[in-house]
């Protein structure tokens, strides 16, 4: 059987069938039914354990780099980790995630992972005492424990993201936004770290040295190698794995992000560095980029697809699904709204999100992963309808 893309899922259900759209518009100002919680959010519970352990980090970091070296690294850190999110942003334009889930998914990178990071490498230090500047010893923390122990640290984080919003975690695009954004948090803490051990042993020069390596040239590393984690995790969300399956999924793709780690931390021991990072590490994150805009595309092409069907039962125009498939099209759909009186750009806004996740529905209602994805397509095409009730009011 041919797909209409390499990346396309085949359909494994028949989805309910679309009833034809009434003659009359929604009325303006009709109540929107909510999304349920559960499935979409991470539990309140979480973030209090990581408010817990957050003041775990926040005393060791202090206690071991004293106020001022962590204020400086903490301010420095700021700075790739805000290009790395607006990057991630950038990725999930298309169909935002929950802010809960994304807030928990930076949260455990910065606070969660680092603090296992940090608690293997104590609990290492007193079981397998060595001497200072051992090379062998640290040859196998940089390039053994550091990348299995951190990417399991990250990997675990994506995977509880996974568990805790599966109504919402559709595919390797969802995966790769949740591990950037867990390996963006990671690298956050980790910088800080860094940058406040190099001003207190180095002064400004090796602070600066420091923070050209990380901040500018590998701002992505992290965020590269558990994003891998995460097309896993993704791959076993579109074909409607259980947990235990998508565990067995994530950890083959946390131990690819793992040896990539390692390959990374082994071209600063073993190599040339600076050879390495333009003939090898360069490359793969182009072929990262390209993935990600392949992945992307794919997105789009299921979005016209499935909003195609509920215009072939009459609910939008095909000039509509032009608008909403489409990032051109988004662009002028919301330039255009902008000149409506009052400015119906937040209007817009609404039926181009509502739209996208009612056809991302519509695609877990067809691949048959989701029992519950025939009420989402019901309650999301009420809220479309609204929305665009709203804008287009006289």
């Amino acid at each position: 059987m041919s797909h209409p893309s390499p990346l396309a899922q085949p359909a494994s259900a028949v989805p309910a069938p679309i009833a034809p759209a009434p003659v009359s518009p929604a009325p303006v100002g009709a109540p929107m039914p909510p999304m349920p919680r559960r499935g979409r959010a991470a539990p309140i519970w979480v973030f209090a354990v990581l408010l817990v352990v957050l003041i775990g980090v926040v005393a060791y970091v202090l206690t071991y780099l004293g106020v001022v070296a962590s204020v400086v690294g903490f301010a420095l850190a700021l700075i790739p980790l805000v290009g790395v999110l607006w990057a991630v942003r950038i990725v999930d334009r298309w169909e935002p995630e929950p802010a809960s889930l994304v807030v928990f998914a930076v949260a455990w990178g910065a606070v969660a992972a680092v603090a296992i990071a940090l608690g293997v490498d104590v609990a290492l230090s007193v079981l397998l005492p060595v001497t200072p500047d051992d090379p062998v010893r640290d040859a196998l923390s940089s390039v053994i424990q550091a990348p299995l122990v951190e990417e399991f640290a990250k990997g675990l984080g994506v995977f509880l993201v996974f568990v805790f919003g599966r109504r919402t975690f559709d595919g390797p695009v969802d995966g790769v936004v949740y591990g950037a954004l867990v390996g963006a948090g990671f690298a956050f803490t980790e910088n800080i770290l860094y940058f406040a051990t190099s001003l207190i042993e180095g002064g400004v020069s090796d602070t600066a040295f420091t923070f050209f390596l990380r901040g500018i040239l590998s701002p992505f590393a992290h965020v590269m190698f558990t994003a891998i984690t995460g097309y896993a995790l993704g791959l076993a969300a579109r074909r409607g794995a259980t947990a235990g399956g998508a565990a067995a999924t994530g950890l083959v793709g946390m131990l690819c992000g793992a040896a990539l780690h390692a390959l990374w931390n082994g071209s600063a021991l073993f190599a040339d560095f600076f050879h390495l990072y333009v003939t090898l590490q360069v490359p793969l994150f182009v072929a990262f980029v390209l993935g990600v805009v392949a992945l992307r595309r794919e997105e789009a092409r299921v979005t016209r697809a499935r909003l195609g069907e509920y215009a072939a039962a009459g609910w939008f125009t095909p000039a509509e699904v032009d608008l909403l498939a489409t990032p051109a099209g988004r662009r002028r759909a919301r330039a255009w709204a902008r000149t409506l009186p009052g400015d119906r750009s937040p209007a817009m806004t609404a039926f181009i999100r509502d739209a996208t996740s009612l056809a991302a529905a519509r695609e877990r209602t067809r691949t048959g992963r989701d029992p519950h994805s025939v009420e989402d397509e019901r309650a999301l095409l009420a809220r479309a309808t609204s929305a665009r009730a709203a804008l287009l009011a006289q």
